[in-house]
């Protein structure tokens, strides 16, 4: 009987430790999503009163006192396929080779502390990192070419490490049973393995992507433009970009009435255009997921 009466307690306690943690959780994810729901709240209240099609599809005017945003949003666009461009393919092949083909020793174990490390770095460093190499010694100049690499550089570590994780969750039992099957290494990364980490890799890339599009720093020292109301027409041309227009019209100027009204509109904007990638995203990752069922 008591040994009875102790196990019902000690039941009853894990029970009551396990509601309260899941009480808790409940709690905490509540409060971070209404905080999230306040932020967007706040932002489109505050921006919804410029936001119209002028704005979007005009430049710049008066000083950044009046007129739209269209030349921050084309050069944000560049940027962001620039980046893309650059750190994707690099990035997955990276996480190809450190997860597939190279020997899980002391070095890979460096290389992938290294790249945690990266990972972290402040994007700043960055910045003045990509001015160094390749605006000065490269001769790249303040321009989007020299932007791009350095937020290709900043997403790398977040892409490599994404695509590692996303590989090293596939079963060897499909790398043995193709292999099995005749299929050399390369046919199985290719035909059995990347099918299977796409959704995981793609969630890697929006990450990447949405961390790409609002910094400020990496782009002040190497490609944006205070003010440039006229397009780019070469990947050698400065640009202007949604972030750094964003904190020019916020801490700067010469009428901050008129600006922050503006600032606001532009920072709905970068929000929409994040959201959009997202959603774009996660229909690509949903795509992949359905056509592995149907395989």
């Amino acid at each position: 009987m008591d040994n009875k009466n102790i196990s019902v307690n000690n039941h009853a306690r894990k029970m009551l430790a396990q509601n309260v943690a899941f009480t808790t959780f409940r709690i905490l994810s509540g409060v971070i999503v209404t905080i999230l729901f306040i932020i967007l709240a706040f932002i489109i209240i505050k921006g919804a009163s410029v936001l119209n099609w002028d704005f979007i599809t005009t430049p710049p005017t008066d000083g950044m006192k009046g007129g739209g945003i269209w030349p921050a949003i084309v050069g944000t666009f560049y940027l962001m396929v620039g980046s893309a461009l650059f750190a994707f393919p690099l990035g997955i092949m990276s996480g190809i080779y450190m997860n597939e083909y190279a020997s899980h020793g002391k070095i890979v174990k460096f290389i992938r502390m290294m790249t945690n490390n990266l990972a972290g770095i402040p994007s700043i460093v960055f910045g003045l990192f990509g001015m160094s190499l390749f605006v000065n010694f490269f001769g790249f100049g303040d321009s989007i070419l020299a932007g791009s690499l350095t937020l290709g550089l900043l997403a790398l570590p977040l892409v490599i490490r994404t695509t590692e994780e996303a590989l090293k969750a596939i079963p060897n039992s499909f790398r043995e049973g193709s292999l099995a099957l005749g299929a050399t290494k390369l046919q199985t990364i290719w035909h059995v393995i990347l099918p299977m980490g796409m959704p995981n890799i793609i969630t890697g890339l929006i990450l990447a992507l949405g961390r790409v599009s609002g910094e400020t720093a990496p782009i002040l020292f190497t490609c944006a433009a205070y003010f440039l109301p006229q397009l780019p027409e070469s990947v050698f041309d400065q640009c202007m970009a949604l972030p750094y227009h964003l904190y020019v019209l916020a801490t700067s100027g010469t009428d901050m009435d008129k600006q922050i009204p503006i600032a606001y509109g532009t920072a709905l904007v970068l929000v929409i255009i994040i959201l959009f990638v997202n959603l774009l995203a996660n229909a690509l990752r949903n795509y992949f997921q359905n056509k592995l069922k149907t395989n």
